[in-house]
């Protein structure tokens, strides 16, 4: 019988085979095992790290944006994620209790957190810090700090603050300061178990985060909220698409509010980015630039005609004129043919560098992305027309921002200066990093001629188009203008951009006011819609409790008190009384004025009803009006001024 062969009875050579086969395998396992460990060790081991634990960034918390005088306007908020891992709750009840009272839930909410079915389960809101005291030590409730940006103010100049998307900002001056407001984000570790889930409670900072710089801006929120309550209301009582306002000082170019309303959203920032063509606002440089040359005076005529003008095909018409007038009448009457033939005195070259000195068909600078330059064409590309239209406003476009800085150069005595939106930054432990300084971009027009278009624009408001700007205590500069609207394929029927631009006060200005108004319906005239806007924004910045007016200057600027007249003759005085918008006399038989009493109004109402019965006002204090002086029902004369007695509230 023949059996297998057993290992004594192998030949020498197949045991020998054998025993090296053996040998060979294991060196072979020991090789592999040893490439495993020595050399493919801390690869493995980072693929095994990588499983088990992941690194997170840590956002850090993002830097304030301020106004001017410190108020926050976007600042970082933290809020608390609550997280619940039922499985490590040890008192059930307990817990849901108090879960209940921090967070103010449902019990089937609560119970649904709590559920042992599930390992990982989130609250379904954040919450203020509070409850980190009252959570911190319960047991299988865990805490997550989130920031949020919060904009106290609601949509105030929402515009120029931008927005946030994925933390980084978006628009306005979150984009534009997005690598000093966004810090440094921090790095931690958390621990997974082996299905991916994070382990509660195991995070480590490896990295804590650098919170970001904070940006001043030079705007003025009461003047912010002036200017968009005044516009809000003006679009309501016009029924317009939208409209623009700023405010600006013209001695440093800092911009003091900034408001565009597109359809009822704050959001827009048509202000710097959407142009149009100026119409009549545009005169006074056409005349600057006349009189700077030293091609015409105020006092040279111009022959009006009839109010039509006839040239190269085309018609340019009038609506109040008549006959010869001077060029300062012709600039008051808002006279289209009087100072397109004034223009006529320009050449080509110099009637484009008078706009281009005055910054129209160039960016101003402002620290803003986005900003449009307008459209200014050079000389050779202009039609026989072209310096006429130039002249009253058209074949060019300027955006409200341009309109306001080239009108602060005629306020400041010939100076255009960059528009100034950002006083100085700052970094994460408050230290300057930078300060932004006025800066002048050029000289336009010599001081004398600056003088005598701004002493015309006084007449504008005083005795022109632009009398609905007139205020009873200062005398205001500026000029209306009404435009038709281009949709590109040609002027909308019907469409216009309804403006007005000024100053005051007129002798030492301290604001600049531009308005515009899209598409207003009914009454579209600049003087009739956007003159009176700019009317209530600075009497209502007057009245400010807060204000970066120069109170002592406004009081050497306020009109002389009017000479006395026969009691017969004084006129009776009226506004409409806000609660029932009827008209309310305040003239007696012998032609004085019956104070009225204004205690316990908002102080921007009691200083408008004042300003209308042709009185100036002095507020003295802060705070809610507690009476005038002289008091209420005192027999006062137009011209005299009224002292607002205001109280902080409560005393």
């Amino acid at each position: 019988m023949i059996g297998r062969p057993t290992a004594e009875r192998l030949p020498p050579w197949r045991r020998r085979l054998l025993l090296l086969t053996w040998l060979a395998a294991a060196l072979a396992i020991c090789v592999r095992a040893g490439q495993i460990q020595l050399v493919q060790g801390p690869t493995w081991r980072s693929m095994a790290e990588r499983q088990h634990q992941t690194d997170v960034i840590v956002p850090a918390t993002r830097g304030s944006i301020l106004d001017r005088d410190g108020t926050p306007l976007a600042v970082s908020r933290e809020r608390i994620r609550v997280n619940v891992a039922p499985r490590e709750i040890v008192d059930i009840e307990a817990t849901q209790a108090l879960l209940r009272e921090a967070l103010g839930l449902s019990r089937s909410t609560v119970a649904r957190l709590t559920s042992s079915a599930r390992a990982w389960a989130v609250a379904p809101d954040l919450y203020a810090p509070v409850v980190r005291e009252q959570l911190r030590s319960l047991r299988g409730v865990h805490l997550e700090r989130v920031l949020q940006r919060y904009h106290p103010h609601g949509d105030l100049a929402r515009g120029v603050l931008g927005q946030l998307q994925d933390d980084d900002g978006v628009g306005g001056v979150e984009h534009t300061f997005e690598a000093l407001l966004g810090g440094t984000p921090g790095r931690q570790v958390i621990a997974r178990d082996n299905v991916g889930d994070e382990i509660p409670g195991e995070r480590v900072t490896m990295t804590p985060p650098r919170s970001g710089g904070e940006v001043v801006l030079t705007l003025d929120m009461d003047l912010q909220e002036i200017a968009q309550q005044a516009l809000e209301e003006a679009i309501d009582q016009t029924g317009a698409q939208g409209g623009d306002v700023v405010i600006t000082d013209p001695d440093t170019g800092e911009v003091l509010a900034l408001v565009s309303i597109r359809e009822g959203r704050t959001m827009a920032l048509s202000v710097i980015n959407t142009p149009y063509e100026p119409g009549s606002t545009i005169k006074p440089f056409t005349v600057a630039g006349l009189l700077q040359n030293g091609l015409v005076s105020l006092d040279d005529t111009v022959d009006v005609g009839n109010g039509v003008w006839e040239i190269d095909g085309r018609r340019i018409t009038d609506t109040h004129t008549e006959g010869r007038i001077s060029v300062a009448d012709a600039l008051r009457e808002s006279s289209n043919i009087g100072i397109a033939k004034a223009a006529e005195a320009f050449t080509d070259g110099l009637h484009y560098e008078t706009l281009r000195d005055f910054g129209f068909g160039g960016l101003t600078g402002i620290e803003l992305t986005g900003e449009s330059a307008g459209t200014l064409r050079r000389p050779d590309r202009w039609t026989s027309m072209s310096g006429e239209s130039l002249a009253i406003g058209y074949e060019l476009s300027a955006t409200p921002l341009q309109l306001a800085m080239a009108y602060g150069a005629l306020a400041n005595g010939g100076l255009l200066l960059q528009p100034r939106l950002i006083k100085e930054t700052r970094d994460a432990d408050g230290k300057v990093v930078d300060r932004f300084d006025r800066r002048v971009v050029r000289r336009v027009v010599a001081q004398e001629v600056a003088e005598q278009v701004s002493a015309a624009l006084v007449d504008v408001v005083e005795d022109g188009t632009g009398s609905s700007a007139r205020m009873a205590s200062f005398q205001v500069a500026g000029k209306t203008g009404t435009a038709w609207l281009d949709s590109g394929e040609g002027y909308e029927s019907g469409a216009y951009y309804s403006s007005f631009a000024g100053f005051f006060p007129a002798d030492d200005p301290q604001l600049v006011v531009f308005v515009g108004l899209d598409r207003p319906q009914g009454t579209y005239y600049g003087g009739a819609v956007a003159a009176p806007v700019s009317r209530a924004t600075m009497e209502a910045a007057l009245a400010a409790r807060v204000t970066p007016l120069d109170r002592a200057a406004l009081i050497r600027s306020t009109r002389p008190a009017p000479m006395q007249l026969p009691s017969q003759a004084v006129p009776s005085f009226a506004y409409r009384d806000e609660a029932t918008m009827r008209p309310t006399q305040f003239a007696d038989a012998t032609g004085g004025l019956s104070l009225p009493d204004v205690s316990g109004l908002p102080t921007r109402v009691a200083v408008r009803r004042l300003h209308a019965l042709g009185l100036r006002v002095m507020p003295t204090g802060t705070g809610d009006i507690r009476a005038t002086l002289p008091p209420a029902g005192t027999r006062v004369a137009p011209g005299d001024t009224i002292d607002l007695r205001l109280s902080v509230k409560g005393r």
